[in-house]
Protein backbone atom coordinates (compact mmCIF):
# COMPACT_ATOMS: atom_id res chain seq x y z
CA UNK A 1 0.00 0.00 0.00
CA UNK A 2 1.06 3.62 -0.46
CA UNK A 3 2.44 5.27 2.09
CA UNK A 4 2.23 9.31 3.11
CA UNK A 5 4.98 10.62 5.50
CA UNK A 6 4.02 13.45 7.83
CA UNK A 7 6.37 16.17 9.03
CA UNK A 8 4.65 18.47 11.76
CA UNK A 9 7.23 21.17 12.46
CA UNK A 10 7.84 24.92 11.67
CA UNK A 11 4.77 25.40 14.28
CA UNK A 12 3.30 28.92 13.62
CA UNK A 13 0.72 29.20 16.39
CA UNK A 14 -3.05 28.84 16.94
CA UNK A 15 -6.34 28.92 14.54
CA UNK A 16 -9.20 28.74 15.79
CA UNK A 17 -11.39 28.55 13.18
CA UNK A 18 -11.95 25.11 12.70
CA UNK A 19 -10.20 21.53 13.04
CA UNK A 20 -9.49 21.39 9.49
CA UNK A 21 -6.24 24.11 9.16
CA UNK A 22 -2.95 24.44 8.02
CA UNK A 23 -0.83 21.50 9.35
CA UNK A 24 1.82 24.12 11.08
CA UNK A 25 -1.14 25.44 13.53
CA UNK A 26 -3.29 24.27 16.14
CA UNK A 27 -6.90 24.17 16.37
CA UNK A 28 -6.49 24.04 20.01
CA UNK A 29 -3.38 24.86 21.98
CA UNK A 30 -2.79 25.83 25.81
CA UNK A 31 -0.05 27.89 27.23
CA UNK A 32 2.80 27.82 24.76
CA UNK A 33 4.94 30.08 22.75
CA UNK A 34 8.03 30.61 20.75
CA UNK A 35 10.64 31.83 22.83
CA UNK A 36 12.95 33.42 19.90
CA UNK A 37 16.03 34.19 22.01
CA UNK A 38 16.17 30.63 23.20
CA UNK A 39 15.03 28.52 19.93
CA UNK A 40 12.39 28.47 17.56
CA UNK A 41 10.22 25.64 18.52
CA UNK A 42 7.15 26.65 20.38
CA UNK A 43 7.59 25.71 24.49
CA UNK A 44 5.61 26.22 27.51
CA UNK A 45 5.20 29.70 28.80
CA UNK A 46 6.98 31.02 31.69
CA UNK A 47 5.11 31.29 35.05
CA UNK A 48 4.24 34.28 37.06
CA UNK A 49 6.38 34.87 40.08
CA UNK A 50 4.90 36.80 43.21
CA UNK A 51 6.82 39.95 43.50
CA UNK A 52 5.14 42.18 45.94
CA UNK A 53 2.12 40.93 47.85
CA UNK A 54 -0.49 43.71 48.44
CA UNK A 55 -3.87 43.78 50.03
CA UNK A 56 -6.02 45.47 47.29
CA UNK A 57 -6.43 45.60 43.29
CA UNK A 58 -3.30 46.73 41.77
CA UNK A 59 -4.25 49.84 38.97
CA UNK A 60 -0.89 50.71 37.86
CA UNK A 61 2.58 49.71 37.39
CA UNK A 62 5.25 52.34 36.78
CA UNK A 63 9.24 52.74 37.36
CA UNK A 64 11.16 56.31 38.46
CA UNK A 65 14.18 57.23 38.87
CA UNK A 66 15.33 53.55 39.86
CA UNK A 67 12.09 52.91 42.09
CA UNK A 68 8.60 50.98 41.64
CA UNK A 69 5.82 53.31 41.99
CA UNK A 70 2.63 50.90 42.21
CA UNK A 71 -0.56 52.18 42.39
CA UNK A 72 -2.97 49.85 44.64
CA UNK A 73 -6.42 50.27 45.86
CA UNK A 74 -6.47 53.76 46.99
CA UNK A 75 -2.98 54.67 47.61
CA UNK A 76 0.25 55.07 45.92
CA UNK A 77 3.50 53.28 47.32
CA UNK A 78 6.80 53.00 46.73
CA UNK A 79 7.84 49.91 46.66
CA UNK A 80 11.81 49.05 47.55
CA UNK A 81 13.55 45.96 47.98
CA UNK A 82 10.56 44.17 50.03
CA UNK A 83 8.87 47.49 51.82
CA UNK A 84 6.16 49.81 50.44
CA UNK A 85 6.07 53.42 51.81
CA UNK A 86 2.73 55.14 51.06
CA UNK A 87 3.23 58.38 48.97
CA UNK A 88 -0.30 59.29 48.54
CA UNK A 89 -3.72 58.57 49.49
CA UNK A 90 -7.30 58.93 48.18
CA UNK A 91 -6.49 57.68 44.58
CA UNK A 92 -9.68 56.79 43.01
CA UNK A 93 -9.70 52.72 42.35
CA UNK A 94 -9.31 52.33 38.53
CA UNK A 95 -6.31 52.26 36.08
CA UNK A 96 -4.51 54.82 36.11
CA UNK A 97 -1.80 56.33 33.77
CA UNK A 98 1.37 58.26 33.98
CA UNK A 99 4.30 59.54 32.26
CA UNK A 100 7.62 61.68 32.35
CA UNK A 101 8.24 64.86 31.30
CA UNK A 102 11.35 66.82 31.85
CA UNK A 103 12.39 64.50 34.99
CA UNK A 104 9.17 64.75 36.35
CA UNK A 105 6.70 61.84 36.99
CA UNK A 106 3.24 63.22 36.19
CA UNK A 107 0.14 60.72 37.35
CA UNK A 108 -3.54 60.65 36.52
CA UNK A 109 -6.29 58.08 38.01
CA UNK A 110 -9.41 60.00 36.03
CA UNK A 111 -9.51 61.95 39.27
CA UNK A 112 -6.13 63.43 40.34
CA UNK A 113 -3.15 65.05 37.99
CA UNK A 114 -0.39 64.34 40.51
CA UNK A 115 3.77 65.47 39.77
CA UNK A 116 6.39 63.92 41.72
CA UNK A 117 9.92 64.63 41.35
CA UNK A 118 11.50 61.92 43.42
CA UNK A 119 11.07 63.12 47.07
CA UNK A 120 8.04 65.18 47.09
CA UNK A 121 4.40 64.40 45.37
CA UNK A 122 1.53 66.98 44.83
CA UNK A 123 -1.70 68.20 43.07
CA UNK A 124 -0.19 69.56 39.29
CA UNK A 125 0.43 73.53 39.79
CA UNK A 126 -0.93 75.03 36.99
CA UNK A 127 1.40 77.75 35.25
CA UNK A 128 -0.08 81.44 35.97
CA UNK A 129 -0.42 82.57 32.19
CA UNK A 130 -0.73 86.53 31.79
CA UNK A 131 -3.94 86.56 29.92
CA UNK A 132 -3.19 90.47 29.05
CA UNK A 133 -0.22 92.84 28.63
CA UNK A 134 0.65 96.23 27.51
CA UNK A 135 -2.55 97.19 29.05
CA UNK A 136 -3.19 100.57 30.14
CA UNK A 137 -4.88 101.24 33.61
CA UNK A 138 -8.32 102.06 32.24
CA UNK A 139 -7.99 98.79 30.04
CA UNK A 140 -7.08 97.57 26.35
CA UNK A 141 -3.69 95.78 25.34
CA UNK A 142 -3.01 92.66 23.85
CA UNK A 143 -4.10 89.35 24.30
CA UNK A 144 -0.91 87.26 25.23
CA UNK A 145 -1.79 83.87 27.02
CA UNK A 146 -4.90 82.00 27.25
CA UNK A 147 -6.55 81.31 30.54
CA UNK A 148 -4.99 78.13 31.69
CA UNK A 149 -7.80 75.11 32.38
CA UNK A 150 -5.31 73.66 35.38
CA UNK A 151 -5.05 76.91 37.24
CA UNK A 152 -7.65 79.31 39.01
CA UNK A 153 -5.28 82.12 38.39
CA UNK A 154 -4.35 84.69 35.65
CA UNK A 155 -2.05 87.37 35.33
CA UNK A 156 -2.75 91.26 33.88
CA UNK A 157 0.35 93.05 33.11
CA UNK A 158 -0.27 96.89 32.48
CA UNK A 159 1.62 100.03 31.33
CA UNK A 160 1.40 102.60 34.05
CA UNK A 161 0.83 106.60 32.98
CA UNK A 162 1.97 108.07 36.32
CA UNK A 163 -1.77 109.73 37.02
CA UNK A 164 -3.81 106.70 37.37
CA UNK A 165 -4.62 105.13 40.59
CA UNK A 166 -7.48 102.62 39.07
CA UNK A 167 -6.32 99.77 37.44
CA UNK A 168 -9.13 97.59 35.93
CA UNK A 169 -8.44 94.21 34.96
CA UNK A 170 -9.73 91.66 32.01
CA UNK A 171 -12.40 89.82 34.16
CA UNK A 172 -15.09 90.34 36.63
CA UNK A 173 -16.48 89.62 39.54
CA UNK A 174 -13.34 87.74 40.09
CA UNK A 175 -13.14 85.13 43.48
CA UNK A 176 -13.21 86.52 46.45
CA UNK A 177 -11.50 84.07 48.07
CA UNK A 178 -7.93 85.09 47.48
CA UNK A 179 -6.41 88.81 47.50
CA UNK A 180 -4.74 90.08 44.14
CA UNK A 181 -1.00 90.44 44.10
CA UNK A 182 0.07 93.58 43.06
CA UNK A 183 3.86 93.91 41.38
CA UNK A 184 5.50 97.21 40.87
CA UNK A 185 8.98 97.59 38.97
CA UNK A 186 9.25 94.07 39.77
CA UNK A 187 8.80 94.51 43.55
CA UNK A 188 5.27 93.20 45.75
CA UNK A 189 3.30 95.61 46.86
CA UNK A 190 2.13 95.62 50.64
CA UNK A 191 -1.43 94.29 50.34
CA UNK A 192 -2.28 97.57 52.42
CA UNK A 193 -1.59 99.75 49.84
CA UNK A 194 -4.50 99.20 47.57
CA UNK A 195 -8.27 98.14 47.60
CA UNK A 196 -9.93 95.63 45.36
CA UNK A 197 -13.62 96.06 44.00
CA UNK A 198 -14.08 92.04 42.91
CA UNK A 199 -17.31 92.85 41.48
CA UNK A 200 -15.68 95.30 38.85
CA UNK A 201 -12.70 93.48 38.60
CA UNK A 202 -10.50 96.87 39.86
CA UNK A 203 -7.20 97.53 41.73
CA UNK A 204 -7.04 101.13 43.35
CA UNK A 205 -3.63 102.51 44.66
CA UNK A 206 -4.66 104.00 48.33
CA UNK A 207 -2.03 107.08 48.32
CA UNK A 208 -0.09 107.62 44.47
CA UNK A 209 -0.63 106.44 41.34
CA UNK A 210 2.09 104.37 39.55
CA UNK A 211 4.79 106.33 37.85
CA UNK A 212 5.31 105.67 34.17
CA UNK A 213 7.99 103.32 33.08
CA UNK A 214 11.49 104.68 32.65
CA UNK A 215 11.02 102.74 29.13
CA UNK A 216 8.45 103.79 27.02
CA UNK A 217 5.57 101.26 26.63
CA UNK A 218 7.48 98.73 29.00
CA UNK A 219 4.74 97.05 31.13
CA UNK A 220 5.37 97.78 34.96
CA UNK A 221 2.34 96.85 37.17
CA UNK A 222 1.66 93.11 36.88
CA UNK A 223 -1.47 91.74 39.09
CA UNK A 224 -2.28 88.84 39.33
CA UNK A 225 -5.80 87.58 40.81
CA UNK A 226 -8.01 84.37 41.00
CA UNK A 227 -11.01 83.52 38.32
CA UNK A 228 -11.61 80.02 38.67
CA UNK A 229 -14.23 78.69 35.73
CA UNK A 230 -17.16 76.67 37.22
CA UNK A 231 -20.22 75.09 36.37
CA UNK A 232 -23.77 75.47 37.80
CA UNK A 233 -22.88 73.32 40.67
CA UNK A 234 -19.91 75.17 41.95
CA UNK A 235 -17.16 72.86 41.03
CA UNK A 236 -14.63 73.48 39.03
CA UNK A 237 -15.65 73.52 35.01
CA UNK A 238 -12.11 73.81 33.55
CA UNK A 239 -10.50 71.45 36.32
CA UNK A 240 -12.82 68.80 36.08
CA UNK A 241 -12.15 68.33 31.90
CA UNK A 242 -8.64 67.52 32.24
CA UNK A 243 -8.98 65.56 36.00
CA UNK A 244 -11.26 63.30 35.07
CA UNK A 245 -9.57 62.28 31.43
CA UNK A 246 -8.66 58.73 31.46
CA UNK A 247 -6.39 58.69 28.33
CA UNK A 248 -3.14 59.99 28.23
CA UNK A 249 -0.88 59.89 25.18
CA UNK A 250 2.71 62.14 24.38
CA UNK A 251 2.89 63.60 21.07
CA UNK A 252 5.38 65.93 19.60
CA UNK A 253 6.30 67.00 22.93
CA UNK A 254 2.95 67.58 24.38
CA UNK A 255 0.87 65.85 26.33
CA UNK A 256 -3.19 65.07 25.09
CA UNK A 257 -5.79 64.30 27.39
CA UNK A 258 -9.51 62.56 26.69
CA UNK A 259 -11.90 59.90 28.27
CA UNK A 260 -13.57 62.17 30.19
CA UNK A 261 -17.25 61.04 30.86
CA UNK A 262 -18.90 64.09 30.42
CA UNK A 263 -17.09 64.93 27.23
CA UNK A 264 -16.66 61.87 25.42
CA UNK A 265 -15.42 62.67 22.09
CA UNK A 266 -13.33 65.82 23.04
CA UNK A 267 -9.71 65.51 23.04
CA UNK A 268 -7.26 68.52 25.15
CA UNK A 269 -3.69 69.30 24.72
CA UNK A 270 -1.03 70.85 26.85
CA UNK A 271 0.99 73.59 25.68
CA UNK A 272 5.16 72.68 24.36
CA UNK A 273 7.05 70.85 26.99
CA UNK A 274 4.96 72.23 30.12
CA UNK A 275 2.02 69.42 31.44
CA UNK A 276 1.36 72.36 33.75
CA UNK A 277 -0.25 74.53 31.08
CA UNK A 278 -4.02 73.22 28.95
CA UNK A 279 -5.30 76.32 27.22
CA UNK A 280 -8.82 76.65 26.92
CA UNK A 281 -8.23 77.12 23.80
CA UNK A 282 -6.51 73.39 22.68
CA UNK A 283 -9.13 71.11 22.44
CA UNK A 284 -10.50 69.29 19.68
CA UNK A 285 -14.20 67.65 19.21
CA UNK A 286 -13.92 64.51 17.08
CA UNK A 287 -16.95 64.29 15.16
CA UNK A 288 -20.80 65.64 15.72
CA UNK A 289 -22.05 62.93 18.32
CA UNK A 290 -20.88 61.63 21.51
CA UNK A 291 -19.42 58.87 20.58
CA UNK A 292 -16.52 57.84 23.04
CA UNK A 293 -12.64 58.49 22.14
CA UNK A 294 -11.44 54.81 23.46
CA UNK A 295 -7.74 55.64 22.08
CA UNK A 296 -5.11 57.64 20.97
CA UNK A 297 -1.70 56.95 19.52
CA UNK A 298 1.03 58.19 18.40
CA UNK A 299 2.44 56.90 14.93
CA UNK A 300 2.74 58.10 11.03
CA UNK A 301 3.78 61.46 11.93
CA UNK A 302 0.20 61.87 13.41
CA UNK A 303 -1.54 61.47 16.49
CA UNK A 304 -4.30 58.88 15.97
CA UNK A 305 -7.90 58.64 17.94
CA UNK A 306 -10.14 56.29 17.76
CA UNK A 307 -13.95 56.08 18.90
CA UNK A 308 -16.68 53.71 19.46
CA UNK A 309 -18.69 52.89 17.22
CA UNK A 310 -20.72 56.08 15.32
CA UNK A 311 -24.25 56.19 13.56
CA UNK A 312 -22.42 59.07 11.65
CA UNK A 313 -19.40 56.51 10.70
CA UNK A 314 -16.84 59.07 11.90
CA UNK A 315 -14.81 56.79 14.30
CA UNK A 316 -11.26 57.47 13.56
CA UNK A 317 -9.79 60.48 13.33
CA UNK A 318 -5.84 61.91 12.69
CA UNK A 319 -4.05 65.18 13.62
CA UNK A 320 -1.20 66.21 12.34
CA UNK A 321 1.18 68.72 13.47
CA UNK A 322 0.18 72.21 11.14
CA UNK A 323 2.03 75.80 11.87
CA UNK A 324 -0.76 78.75 12.31
CA UNK A 325 -0.02 82.27 12.02
CA UNK A 326 -2.27 83.43 15.00
CA UNK A 327 -1.65 80.61 17.25
CA UNK A 328 1.33 78.69 16.36
CA UNK A 329 1.02 75.28 16.07
CA UNK A 330 -1.77 73.82 15.87
CA UNK A 331 -3.52 69.85 15.44
CA UNK A 332 -6.63 70.17 13.22
CA UNK A 333 -8.81 66.97 13.65
CA UNK A 334 -9.17 65.42 10.36
CA UNK A 335 -11.42 62.51 9.38
CA UNK A 336 -9.85 59.68 8.10
CA UNK A 337 -11.76 56.91 5.26
CA UNK A 338 -11.86 54.40 8.04
CA UNK A 339 -15.43 54.10 9.85
CA UNK A 340 -14.68 51.14 11.87
CA UNK A 341 -15.44 51.47 15.49
CA UNK A 342 -12.84 51.26 18.50
CA UNK A 343 -14.73 49.01 20.98
CA UNK A 344 -11.61 47.77 23.23
CA UNK A 345 -8.11 49.51 22.87
CA UNK A 346 -5.63 50.88 20.71
CA UNK A 347 -2.26 50.88 20.32
CA UNK A 348 1.33 51.09 17.84
CA UNK A 349 2.84 47.38 17.81
CA UNK A 350 6.05 48.09 16.05
CA UNK A 351 4.89 50.57 13.84
CA UNK A 352 1.65 48.98 13.11
CA UNK A 353 -1.06 51.24 13.91
CA UNK A 354 -4.02 48.83 15.36
CA UNK A 355 -6.79 48.69 16.97
CA UNK A 356 -9.77 46.44 18.83
CA UNK A 357 -13.53 46.43 16.63
CA UNK A 358 -16.21 44.45 17.36
CA UNK A 359 -14.94 42.12 15.25
CA UNK A 360 -11.04 41.56 16.82
CA UNK A 361 -7.69 43.61 15.92
CA UNK A 362 -8.08 45.77 12.93
CA UNK A 363 -4.84 47.67 11.02
CA UNK A 364 -4.31 50.88 9.35
CA UNK A 365 -3.07 50.72 6.29
CA UNK A 366 -1.93 53.99 4.75
CA UNK A 367 -1.02 56.78 5.92
CA UNK A 368 -1.79 60.24 6.23
CA UNK A 369 -1.02 61.18 2.67
CA UNK A 370 -3.32 58.05 1.29
CA UNK A 371 -6.17 56.62 1.45
CA UNK A 372 -6.75 54.84 4.87
CA UNK A 373 -7.98 50.93 4.88
CA UNK A 374 -8.90 49.28 7.73
CA UNK A 375 -6.94 45.52 7.75
CA UNK A 376 -7.74 42.98 9.47
CA UNK A 377 -4.87 41.21 11.95
CA UNK A 378 -6.83 38.21 14.12
CA UNK A 379 -8.80 36.06 11.63
CA UNK A 380 -6.96 33.39 13.67
CA UNK A 381 -8.75 33.82 17.14
CA UNK A 382 -11.46 36.05 16.65
CA UNK A 383 -14.01 33.47 17.05
CA UNK A 384 -12.82 32.89 20.68
CA UNK A 385 -11.15 36.42 21.64
CA UNK A 386 -14.63 38.27 20.75
CA UNK A 387 -16.53 36.12 22.46
CA UNK A 388 -14.42 36.89 25.96
CA UNK A 389 -17.25 38.34 28.17
CA UNK A 390 -14.33 40.92 29.62
CA UNK A 391 -13.64 41.31 25.83
CA UNK A 392 -13.82 45.50 25.81
CA UNK A 393 -11.87 45.65 28.99
CA UNK A 394 -8.69 44.26 27.57
CA UNK A 395 -5.32 45.57 28.68
CA UNK A 396 -2.83 45.58 26.01
CA UNK A 397 1.17 45.27 26.42
CA UNK A 398 4.25 44.70 23.87
CA UNK A 399 7.02 42.33 25.40
CA UNK A 400 9.60 40.31 23.44
CA UNK A 401 8.17 40.84 20.24
CA UNK A 402 4.41 39.83 20.87
CA UNK A 403 1.26 42.17 21.42
CA UNK A 404 0.07 40.71 24.78
CA UNK A 405 -4.31 41.02 24.93
CA UNK A 406 -5.10 40.43 28.45
CA UNK A 407 -8.77 39.66 29.07
CA UNK A 408 -9.56 38.67 32.44
CA UNK A 409 -6.92 35.75 33.07
CA UNK A 410 -6.90 34.97 29.30
CA UNK A 411 -3.87 35.79 27.11
CA UNK A 412 -3.73 36.43 23.29
CA UNK A 413 -0.60 37.03 21.95
CA UNK A 414 0.07 38.75 18.49
CA UNK A 415 3.36 37.08 16.67
CA UNK A 416 5.17 40.46 15.40
CA UNK A 417 8.20 38.12 13.75
CA UNK A 418 5.11 35.69 12.03
CA UNK A 419 2.78 36.86 9.56
CA UNK A 420 0.67 35.35 7.32
CA UNK A 421 -0.92 36.72 3.69
CA UNK A 422 -4.79 36.32 4.41
CA UNK A 423 -6.90 37.43 1.38
CA UNK A 424 -4.43 39.76 0.32
CA UNK A 425 -3.72 41.37 3.63
CA UNK A 426 -0.69 40.45 6.09
CA UNK A 427 -2.00 39.17 9.61
CA UNK A 428 -0.42 37.98 12.50
CA UNK A 429 0.19 34.62 14.02
CA UNK A 430 -1.00 33.91 17.05
CA UNK A 431 -0.89 32.25 20.73
CA UNK A 432 -3.27 31.41 23.86
CA UNK A 433 -2.49 31.87 27.26
CA UNK A 434 -4.70 30.95 30.69
CA UNK A 435 -2.22 33.32 33.00
CA UNK A 436 -4.81 31.60 35.98
CA UNK A 437 -5.80 35.49 37.53
CA UNK A 438 -7.36 38.21 36.33
CA UNK A 439 -4.61 41.12 35.07
CA UNK A 440 -5.83 44.26 35.57
CA UNK A 441 -2.53 46.66 34.57
CA UNK A 442 0.94 45.58 33.15
CA UNK A 443 4.56 47.24 32.89
CA UNK A 444 7.34 46.39 30.90
CA UNK A 445 11.31 46.75 32.28
CA UNK A 446 14.08 46.23 31.12
CA UNK A 447 12.52 43.12 29.68
CA UNK A 448 10.60 41.46 32.48
CA UNK A 449 7.07 41.81 32.12
CA UNK A 450 5.05 42.93 35.26
CA UNK A 451 1.21 41.95 36.28
CA UNK A 452 -0.88 43.77 38.23
CA UNK A 453 -3.48 41.55 39.56
CA UNK A 454 -6.22 41.90 42.46
CA UNK A 455 -3.37 40.59 45.28
CA UNK A 456 -0.53 42.10 43.97
CA UNK A 457 2.18 42.34 41.26
CA UNK A 458 3.64 39.38 39.59
CA UNK A 459 6.74 39.01 36.89
CA UNK A 460 6.70 36.50 33.66
CA UNK A 461 10.13 34.73 34.99
CA UNK A 462 9.45 31.46 36.39
CA UNK A 463 10.96 29.45 33.84
CA UNK A 464 11.27 26.15 36.07
CA UNK A 465 8.09 25.71 37.40
CA UNK A 466 5.27 23.75 36.26
CA UNK A 467 2.56 25.08 33.94
CA UNK A 468 0.07 22.94 32.08
CA UNK A 469 0.58 23.03 28.88
CA UNK A 470 -0.10 21.36 25.48
CA UNK A 471 -0.36 21.17 21.59
CA UNK A 472 -3.12 19.68 19.19
CA UNK A 473 -2.05 19.01 15.92
CA UNK A 474 -4.98 19.72 13.54
CA UNK A 475 -7.28 17.05 11.55
CA UNK A 476 -5.24 15.14 9.03
CA UNK A 477 -6.86 12.93 6.38
CA UNK A 478 -3.21 11.78 5.19
CA UNK A 479 -3.82 14.00 1.45
CA UNK A 480 -6.99 10.98 0.72
CA UNK A 481 -10.00 12.82 2.42
CA UNK A 482 -11.66 9.56 0.60
CA UNK A 483 -9.43 6.79 1.87
CA UNK A 484 -8.94 4.76 4.86
CA UNK A 485 -5.68 5.18 6.83
CA UNK A 486 -3.40 2.92 9.22
CA UNK A 487 -0.41 3.91 10.79
CA UNK A 488 2.80 2.36 10.66
CA UNK A 489 3.59 0.34 13.40
CA UNK A 490 7.26 1.98 13.72
CA UNK A 491 4.99 4.69 15.67
CA UNK A 492 5.66 8.28 15.46
CA UNK A 493 9.19 10.03 16.17
CA UNK A 494 8.89 13.78 18.20
CA UNK A 495 11.65 15.83 18.98
CA UNK A 496 11.11 17.09 21.81
CA UNK A 497 12.27 17.79 25.75
CA UNK A 498 10.44 17.44 29.14
CA UNK A 499 7.36 15.40 30.60
CA UNK A 500 4.83 14.86 27.67
CA UNK A 501 2.22 12.93 27.27
CA UNK A 502 0.76 11.55 23.58
CA UNK A 503 -2.83 11.19 22.95
CA UNK A 504 -4.07 10.41 19.22
CA UNK A 505 -7.79 10.80 17.93
CA UNK A 506 -10.22 9.89 15.57
CA UNK A 507 -12.87 11.11 13.53
CA UNK A 508 -15.31 9.06 15.80
CA UNK A 509 -13.39 8.84 18.96
CA UNK A 510 -12.36 11.08 22.05
CA UNK A 511 -8.44 11.98 22.72
CA UNK A 512 -7.33 8.46 24.10
CA UNK A 513 -3.94 8.06 25.97
CA UNK A 514 -1.08 6.60 23.79
CA UNK A 515 1.98 7.00 26.78
CA UNK A 516 3.73 9.48 28.80
CA UNK A 517 7.60 10.25 28.56
CA UNK A 518 9.07 12.36 31.13
CA UNK A 519 12.78 13.89 31.38
CA UNK A 520 12.83 13.81 27.15
CA UNK A 521 16.33 15.27 26.10
CA UNK A 522 15.68 15.08 22.71
CA UNK A 523 13.19 12.54 20.87
CA UNK A 524 10.86 9.70 21.48
CA UNK A 525 9.09 7.45 19.68
CA UNK A 526 5.58 6.90 20.13
CA UNK A 527 3.55 3.68 19.45
CA UNK A 528 0.64 4.78 18.02
CA UNK A 529 -1.34 1.87 16.17
CA UNK A 530 -4.84 3.10 14.63
CA UNK A 531 -6.04 1.52 11.60
CA UNK A 532 -8.59 2.08 9.45
CA UNK A 533 -9.62 5.65 9.91
CA UNK A 534 -10.40 8.67 7.99
CA UNK A 535 -8.35 11.34 9.75
CA UNK A 536 -6.26 11.56 13.00
CA UNK A 537 -5.30 14.31 15.62
CA UNK A 538 -2.70 14.06 18.13
CA UNK A 539 -2.23 16.04 21.22
CA UNK A 540 1.09 16.56 22.96
CA UNK A 541 0.10 17.66 26.82
CA UNK A 542 2.72 18.58 29.83
CA UNK A 543 1.49 18.80 33.58
CA UNK A 544 5.26 20.69 34.06
CA UNK A 545 7.20 22.42 31.12
CA UNK A 546 7.70 21.03 27.53
CA UNK A 547 9.25 21.90 23.86
CA UNK A 548 8.41 20.47 20.62
CA UNK A 549 10.48 20.86 17.37
CA UNK A 550 8.74 18.47 15.03
CA UNK A 551 6.85 15.45 14.71
CA UNK A 552 6.77 12.28 12.23
CA UNK A 553 4.03 9.91 11.73
CA UNK A 554 3.56 7.48 8.74
CA UNK A 555 0.42 6.21 7.49
CA UNK A 556 -0.60 3.72 4.85
CA UNK A 557 -3.55 4.10 2.26
CA UNK A 558 -6.13 1.94 2.02
CA UNK A 559 -9.33 1.46 0.23
CA UNK A 560 -12.14 3.82 -0.42
CA UNK A 561 -14.29 5.08 2.66
CA UNK A 562 -17.78 3.23 3.49
CA UNK A 563 -20.75 4.45 4.84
Amino acid sequence: AEMVSRIYSNFRGVDFRGEEINLTRSPDALNVYKDYKATESIRTRPGTALYKSLTEAVYGIFFYKGSMLVHSGNKLYKVTGGTAEVLHEGLKESVSNAFVFEDIWYFKDGKHYLQYDGETISDVVGYVPTTINARKPMGGGSKYEEVNMLSDYRKNSFVADGGSFDFFLDAFNIDTDFVPEVTYNDVLVDKSEYTVDYAEGKITFNTYAPDAPLTDGQDNVVIKFKKAVVNENGEKKYHKCILECTLLQVFDNRVFFSGNEEFPNFVWHCSLNDPSYVSDYDYYKEGTDDAKVKGMVAGNNALWVFREPSDANTTVFYHTPTLDEEYGKIYPSSHSSVTTGCVGKAINFNDDIVFFSERGMEGISGDITTEQVVAHRSSMVDRKMTAEESYKDMVLEEWNGYLMVFIGNKVYLADSRAMLTFENHMEYEWFYWDIGQKVLCTKVKDGVLYLGTENGVYTLTDYKGNVESYWTTPKDKFKYPHRLKTTNKRGCVAEATGDISVYAKLEDTGFELIGTYENVTDYFVSRIKRKKFKDIQLKFYSPTRFSLETVTLEAFIGGYIKR
